[in-house]
């Protein structure tokens, strides 16, 4: 890895949108008197990143990103997935092209720690890799079979803390003696990574797994992963959203 290649101006972008049948307006959801979604672009802010914005799908969410005083951009409400969702928000923000790297992150894990955010960076030192992505170990044997629980099929050594990403699946892989990698969906892009994958039709892997990483696979785009020790608590239910309140509380 050189450290060279490591982008020099990242932006992260934080894609949002209102429409969520498990938890009604999610990003908006009250935690301690802030806003989700606000609690994530702090977060971001916390990892050390020079520029945070929230891409809206709903003009509610600009408004309450912009009354915590952030940086909100609108775009279609109709995006098919959050990568295409922050490629019109890069356009709009940064005409100039002067971000040379975007990182992706969900719009739903308010407690996330900031060095997890900063971690997915780090990849991309290999001038080889176009996206990077995180991972953790699974220890909870009950994620093993779950098809929720995302494997991230890693080409590491013992040791090593960065890995070639050569699959993705709901299936536990690989097979035999080792660890399985519980994938975590925050990605870092290359500007020009980006770009060409929002150019890429669905793949016949991606449409089987239900996994839209796996396009870039398809098309020959490197992936890589960090492994971090820590699965952020991410918020889908109403449970969900209560246990990460008493989390949150217990660290004020």
């Amino acid at each position: 890895m050189t450290t060279s290649a490591l982008p020099q101006n990242p932006i992260v972008l934080i894609p949002s949108r209102l429409a969520s049948t498990r938890l009604p307006d999610k990003p908006l959801a009250d935690i301690h008197g802030v806003p989700m979604i606000v609690h994530c672009l702090r977060r971001a802010r916390e990892a050390g990143f020079a520029r945070v914005a929230v891409a809206c799908g709903d003009a509610a969410i600009a408004e309450a990103v912009r009354g915590a005083g952030g940086e909100a951009v609108m775009t279609d409400p109709n995006h098919p997935s959050g990568s295409d969702r922050i490629h019109e928000a890069l356009v709009k923000l940064d005409p100039e092209r002067r971000h040379d790297a975007v990182v992706n992150l969900q719009g739903d894990l308010p407690a996330i720690d900031p060095t997890v955010v900063s971690a997915a960076l780090t990849p991309l030192g290999d001038a080889a890799i176009d996206i990077a992505t995180l991972a953790t170990p699974i220890v909870d044997s009950h994620e093993i079979d779950d098809p929720n629980v995302v494997k991230a099929v890693l080409s590491l050594e013992p040791g090593q803390t960065i890995g070639r990403a050569l699959y993705f699946s709901r299936r536990p892989v690989p097979s035999g003696e080792g660890p399985l990698w519980h994938h975590i969906g925050i990605y870092a892009y290359r500007r020009a990574a980006l770009e060409r994958f929002v150019t890429l039709k669905p793949s016949p892997l991606e449409k089987r797994e239900k996994l839209e990483q796996l396009r870039a696979l398809e098309n020959g785009m490197a992936i890589a992963a960090a492994v971090v020790d820590t699965l952020p608590l991410g918020v889908d239910t109403p449970a969900d959203l209560e246990r990460i309140r008493q989390v949150m509380a217990a660290q004020r």
